[in-house]
């Protein structure tokens, strides 16, 4: 007697049932309060109700694929997909794409659309990713275009909508004009020449003051010149030795603002917790933090104020700003907006920047770890070790 083969069944809902629950977790995880687009944007009408349209289009077809029976991109299951998925971090992404071809299929849009922008629609430009060495094609992280604590920092963010209908997050108002409606001597003086650059003289000082919460003009200002985003064409690239690097995409003159190092503002108690961690990791693997410690000191040497701000899970692009040795080409300026308690640390061209130079700066002199990080700047002055302190 020949026994019938025994095939396994499959249950053929199981992507949506995924994807639901996946749904509710976001929905109950989504505590950002720096996101355009919060948790709002999964409005999906009722998962229940999709899956029972599925089961009724199954009834109706009598064992064909349900699938084949929507229109293309019309399928509920690719509607929630698309919805659901850009909330998703790359392990995840990757899991769901082998529940079904539709779900693979938006997981590489998603993924393609991740590597195109770095910043979420967050800057004036979007900032794209180059990596022809290996996969994946772009660094995860959560995104900031300013400070924020520790407290808001968002838990998931949505990244690589693939269609633009709205869910999208919507892109940062382009502020780059130079209308002034305040009458505050700040803006006078900043905003006489209209080219927002800083001369040599105000680069040396490693200080500089603009409007901020207490003035009545608005980010239009001529004096807020680091707080409008991003305004120069960057591109974020893989190498092999260095790993993600900071790349101008186009001429930078010198004395051009270039970007803010944005994070998580922590306690010093926190960022040496972090920091512990942090090398431990480092010394288990290929583990890079972006931990940066900011020192403000008196004319007499001694510091009186710190500032410790984390990119290391979420940040802005200048968190892929290496180090060099000879100083880089980069110039690191502290800047006090009236009305704010802490000041924002901001990068400006030191000297012209060529299109497809990277940018780098320097992360300072100490060296107390003898076996540090190894140091790839490449400069005539490489001292072969990355810079490091005690947090």
């Amino acid at each position: 007697m020949t026994r019938k083969p025994v095939v396994a069944r499959t249950n053929k809902y199981l992507p949506l049932q995924i994807l639901f629950r996946l749904y509710i977790e976001i929905k109950k995880g989504c505590l950002s309060k720096t996101t355009c687009c919060n948790c709002r944007s999964l409005n999906i009408s009722s998962s229940f109700e999709v899956m029972q349209q599925l089961k009724e289009k199954k009834k109706k077809s009598q064992g064909e694929e349900d699938e084949n029976q929507f229109p293309n991109n019309h399928s509920p299951l690719i509607q929630c997909g698309e919805l659901i998925l850009p909330w998703l971090t790359p392990p995840e992404l990757a899991c769901i794409a082998f529940t079904c071809k539709a779900l693979s299929q938006t997981s590489k849009t998603i993924t393609l659309q991740r590597s195109f922008d770095a910043s979420r629609s967050f800057e004036n430009r979007p900032i794209p990713f180059h990596n022809a060495l290996n996969y994946p094609p772009y660094a995860y992280f959560l995104y900031t275009p300013s400070l924020l604590l520790a407290s808001e920092s968002p838990q998931r963010q949505p990244w690589g909508f693939s269609r633009s209908d709205g869910s999208r997050i919507p892109p940062r108002k382009n502020l780059l004009k130079w209308e002034c409606g305040c009458d505050c001597e700040g803006c006078e003086q900043e905003g006489e020449d209209g080219r927002g650059f800083l001369d040599l003289e105000e680069m040396e000082l490693g200080i500089m003051s603009e409007c901020g919460p207490s003035c009545g003009c608005g980010l239009d200002c001529g004096n807020r010149l680091t707080q409008r985003g991003v305004s120069v064409k960057l591109k974020i690239v893989r190498e092999e030795k260095k790993g993600w690097s900071l790349y101008a995409d186009q001429l930078i003159p010198q004395g051009q603002f270039v970007c803010e190092y944005s994070g998580e503002l922590l306690t010093t108690e926190e960022a040496r917790r972090r920091q512990q961690i942090y090398d431990d990791l480092t010394s288990h693997g290929q583990f890079y933090s972006a931990l940066l410690v900011v020192r403000e000191h008196l004319p007499s040497g001694k510091a009186c104020l710190r500032v410790n701000i984390d990119a290391t899970r979420t940040g802005n692009v200048a968190r892929f700003i290496n180090h060099s040795c000879d100083g880089g080409n980069l110039s690191t300026i502290l800047v006090r907006s009236s009305g704010a308690l802490l000041p924002r640390l901001c990068f400006f061209a030191s000297k012209d920047i060529r299109e497809g130079e990277e940018l780098t700066f320097s992360y300072g002199e100490t060296r107390v770890k003898s076996k540090g990080l190894q140091c790839f700047c490449g400069s005539s002055c490489c001292f072969g070790i990355l810079p490091s302190e005690h947090t």
